[in-house]
């Protein structure tokens, strides 16, 4: 029995297997992924870096179930969801991933308990807990005090923490964070990835795509892509914040 259930602890939450995605197919293809091997387990605190045009951001997209690839495999969750429909991608990323963004993508009419609290409407949740969730996700993030406020009337510190919010509100087992620190001063900085540290204390598995190496200094694992492939892959003691 125990045996059984190491093997659980230790099964990848994410598996990519051979994966390429290639743009413009033949003599003048991009290939902006190249043959990607990567394995994450669940409650790992991961940092995606590289440069731009490196194709973190496509290897963002295929973990965000917002793209598939040209070829190769895609395990989430022991699922291969590399090969499934539009209608299942929406599904999955509903349910297992949350996203924050670096334009913080809110909807400036709304409120930041609004912005929360939308992507629950589309889930068909209920409004009391719809409620319970959006509120209890904005006190964790510390910006209680400031549920009626607009994106107008915030910091671009406090707008990304809305996001976070949004991307927690529902507890999806994955945050992707894309470049989630890019818009922010260094005070901001420290705040976003403080919280993103304590969601990983939590439990959530965290992956980070940042192209700065302070940002990934954060992260207890680092792979770095160059030209669409895992250039290099390792752990690191985790910092204690950005000077």
């Amino acid at each position: 029995m125990s045996e059984i259930r190491e093997n659980e602890e230790s099964r990848a939450l994410i598996e990519i297997n051979d994966m390429c995605k290639i743009y413009n197919p033949g003599e003048n293809e991009v290939r902006a992924l190249d043959h990607v091997n990567v394995s994450i387990k669940e409650k790992e605190f991961v940092a995606i870096i590289g440069h731009s045009g490196s194709g973190k951001s496509t290897l963002m997209n295929m973990l965000g179930c917002l793209d598939v690839p040209t070829s190769g495999s895609y395990y989430l969750h022991g699922k291969d969801v590399s090969v499934l429909s539009d209608d299942e991608l929406s599904d999955i990323r509903n349910i297992e991933i949350g996203f924050i963004f670096q334009g913080f993508n809110l909807i400036q009419n709304l409120t930041a308990y609004e912005n929360v609290e939308l992507p629950l409407i589309y889930r068909g949740i209920s409004k009391k807990e719809r409620q319970e969730l959006s509120v209890d996700a904005l006190e964790k993030v510390g910006l209680g005090e400031r549920m009626t406020h607009k994106p107008s009337e915030m910091s671009g510190g406090q707008q990304q923490r809305v996001a976070i919010a949004r991307a927690i509100a529902q507890a999806p087992p994955v945050i992707l964070a894309d470049e989630p620190t890019g818009n922010l001063d260094s005070n901001s900085t420290r705040e976003i990835m403080g919280i993103l540290k304590e969601l990983h204390e939590e439990g959530r598995t965290i992956i980070l795509i940042t192209h700065d190496d302070d940002i990934a200094k954060q992260a207890k694992r680092v792979i770095k892509i160059k030209d669409g492939q895992i250039e290099d892959d390792f752990y690191q003691e985790l910092q204690e914040g950005i000077a």
